[in-house]
């Protein structure tokens, strides 16, 4: 990919952004961003190493990037690049300008950026693995939600004993002072957010679709309730309906965000709580 650089540096450092206003271009390009690319897509990561978020959409829309920053994609990424843009720069068209944030806000959805005062530095530990940003509702302040707080994951398919455990240990660590953060899945998910919001505790949970979704659909209420009291938060934009692997990719957030450890209640051998102990342990959250 011989193109010149498109714009600027190409060495932006998102993470150090100051606050900027929902309008502005660095915040609508990482909007646009969240409808492009699936999460922890190695050459959008690549790319966001090496160039700030308005420059990469640039690359997107011109369908080149300079000789150096393809150089600097790791061996996964570089053969795919070309196709990748080529992919991005089509769905781009069908896209609304501002990435639909003035209609997610409209909906009571807000949008969370890198060097937002609301960004939570814990996700900072993913590194190349770090949300492009969140959209989120609910009346909790993310970051001041998961200060002191702990992820409590587990199966869906729970025992009447496991459900029962997962309020006794979520009910002391709520009293204590400790947000619960989880995935408002059935099961132990589930069991964790009632028991948090009936202590009266901020509860966080983690969504595989767009914060607006209620999945599983039974748990519309839930989510209802979780919102009143803390946060439900999604790396994928309003109206995103989920997929097998992003209840996968969404457990590294569900790490990062449990700054206190990890609780495990019940868990196959194979299983996405497992995939969540392992992002659990690579961040030294275990």
């Amino acid at each position: 990919m011989g193109a010149a650089r498109v714009g600027g540096t190409g060495h932006g450092s998102p993470g150090n952004q100051p606050h900027v206003p929902w309008t502005s271009g660095t915040r609508v390009s990482r909007a646009l961003l969240t409808h492009l690319a699936t999460p922890v897509e190695p050459v959008l990561s690549g790319l966001l190493a090496v160039m700030d978020p308005e420059e990469v959409l640039a690359c997107i829309r011109s369908g080149s990037v300079s000789t150096d920053a393809a150089d600097r994609l790791d061996s996964m990424a570089r053969p795919r690049l070309e196709s990748m843009l080529s992919r991005w720069r089509r769905l781009l068209v069908g896209l609304p300008a501002d990435g639909g944030i003035a209609a997610a806000r409209a909906g009571g959805v807000r949008l969370i950026c890198p060097g937002d005062s609301e960004w939570p530095s814990a996700l900072d530990d993913l590194g190349p693995r770090r949300p492009c940003a969140l959209w989120a509702r609910g009346s909790g302040d993310l970051r001041e939600c998961i200060t002191r707080s702990v992820a409590v994951v587990g199966t869906r398919a729970a025992t009447a004993y496991g459900v029962h455990v997962t309020g006794e240990i979520t009910t002391g660590l709520a009293a204590a002072g400790l947000t619960i953060i989880s995935g408002a899945a059935y099961g132990v998910d589930a069991a964790a957010h009632r028991a948090t919001l009936a202590a009266g505790a901020p509860t966080v949970a983690v969504l595989a679709c767009g914060p607006d979704v209620s999945y599983p659909r039974e748990h519309a209420g839930l989510l209802q309730q979780i919102t009143a009291r803390g946060v439900v938060v999604s790396e994928y934009p309003p109206r995103w309906r989920p997929t097998r692997a992003a209840f996968l990719v969404r457990n590294r957030i569900i790490a990062a965000l449990g700054v206190g450890g990890m609780v495990v209640v019940e868990a196959g051998l194979r299983s996405g709580t497992l995939n969540a102990v392992s992002h659990a342990d690579l961040l030294g959250r275990l």
